[in-house]
């Protein structure tokens, strides 16, 4: 991002200190140091103490985005009492200068590598015995990384299945619901394998509500959902009719009961299985309000659990600040409005993008409906985990100047929104945001900057 000075349109830079702030705050290494405490063989975890005196051996389990630095960061602090430890990553390996077991996997569709990765996640687990104690670190694309179709279920049709839902529009939660009714490793089977070892989880959030059953599918925590509620869900996007003969009958035999269910919470599995949450999409945007307090905004938390369509929540903002106009002109300082959540695309265009540059895309395209000139704006999406969609990019921004430039190029938004276009047309603009891979993944952040015009 480049600013543009302090006169209109000149929020670039404060914006890009602001989501920089939000990663800092999200990332994996000293979430892990801030959350697990070492003092003598004592392991103390918000509040709970694990000994490991009392343990014959501790292994440890690490899979997602996050999973290097996570995995990492507690094996050191485990250091010499550590017996074993795996770690599944998105991408290449490369060389690593450590003592952990490194596997890739592929995000966001499986592979033959996930299979094999979730075999080997489950050899770990299994070979815990009652006196031992198991850490499992988990982080957003660990549904992914850990794939072990269920009996009868092979990986090409999970992993068409996967696709279908993800371009209809299907929400993280509704997308786990499925692939828990068609696995062997989530809705808790992790935790079974290593029953009845004690597991200790500790997961950075990727979803709303912060739900560990949601988190990578659950792999160690009950599950909710039933195999009626998996096949709801694809009638719901026209996708039954054309789910494999496979898929349909194990959701068939599983609503009748032929089928074992997920684990629920009643299960004594779940007794031995102690879950932490550190860190989660509050946590980057208590580190953007931070970096906007320093930088002489009025920082006002909007949500955490923005969810639905990208296009219709982006009118929803853009009416609300089309309405703060009216009082823009008495704002005792700048306001930076921050928000979070995962929101969702269903594609129908040909052109290419994610749910953040949509966000912006509509945005753009709907404060030009609202004509709020009374403002100073500049409204940025993106993905904490450096991908949205199929792009580079981790997402966008745009400001009252945007336009502006897109006029001058010849580029109409609306057009572009309608082909589901959004990378395409802020790559013209040069309104992308692109950081890489982030290694970490709390959702998306939303940064809303605005001042009397």
């Amino acid at each position: 991002m480049s600013d543009q000075g302090r006169g209109k349109g000149g929020f670039a830079a404060d914006a890009e200190a602001i989501w920089r702030a939000a990663l800092a705050a999200v990332e994996p290494w000293n979430l892990i140091r801030e959350s697990v405490a070492r003092e003598g063989d004592v392991i103390r975890i918000q509040g709970k103490e694990f000994d490991l005196a009392a343990r014959d051996r501790v292994f440890l389990i690490s899979f997602g985005k996050a999973a290097a630095a996570m995995g990492e960061a507690l094996a050191a602090i485990i250091d010499e009492r550590l017996t074993a430890g795996l770690v599944v990553v998105p991408g290449p390996v490369g060389k690593r200068a450590s003592r952990l077991e490194y596997l890739e996997a592929s995000h966001p569709i499986p592979d033959a590598l996930s299979v094999e990765a979730a075999r080997r996640a489950l050899e770990v687990a299994a070979g815990a015995g009652e006196r031992d104690l198991l850490f499992v670190c988990i982080s957003g694309g660990g549904s992914s990384l850990l794939t072990l179709p269920a009996e009868g279920i092979t990986l090409d049709k999970k992993r068409r299945l996967t696709d279908d839902l993800l371009r209809a529009g299907a929400t993280i939660q509704e997308l786990n619901v499925v692939r828990k009714h068609l696995s062997a490793v989530k809705g808790g089977r992790l935790a079974k394998a290593a029953y009845p070892a004690e597991v200790v989880t500790l997961a950075v959030s990727d979803v709303v509500g912060d739900d560990l059953g949601t988190i990578a599918s659950g792999p160690t925590h009950w599950d909710v959902s039933t195999f009626a509620e998996a096949r709801a869900i694809l009638e719901r996007y026209g996708l039954w009719d054309s789910a494999s003969a496979m898929i349909r009958a194990r959701f068939e035999e599983g609503a009748r009961g032929q089928v074992e269910e997920t684990l629920r919470k009643r299960d004594p599995v779940f007794e031995r299985v102690h879950p932490f949450i550190v860190g989660d999409n509050m946590t980057a945007l208590r580190g953007a309000k931070h970096e906007a307090e320093k930088r002489g905004f009025e920082p006002i938390f909007l949500s955490s659990a923005d969810s639905g369509e990208a296009r219709k929540t982006a009118a929803g903002y853009a009416a609300f600040l089309a309405e703060l106009a009216c009082s823009a002109p008495v704002l005792p300082r700048p306001l930076c409005l921050l928000a979070g959540g995962e929101l969702t695309v269903t594609v129908k265009g040909r052109g290419r993008g994610g749910r953040n540059t949509e966000f912006v895309l509509a945005s753009l395209v709907e404060m030009g409906k609202a004509g709020a000139a009374a403002l100073d704006w500049l409204i940025l999406s993106l993905g904490t985990d450096g991908i949205d969609g199929p792009t580079d990019a981790a997402g966008a921004w745009a400001d009252v100047s945007t336009a502006g430039r897109a006029r001058s190029l010849g580029l109409d938004p609306a057009v572009y929104l309608d082909d589901n276009d959004s990378y395409g047309f802020f790559k013209q603009t040069g309104n992308l945001i692109v950081t890489g891979p982030t290694g970490t993944n709390v959702m998306d952040l939303r940064v809303f900057l605005l001042r009397a015009a």
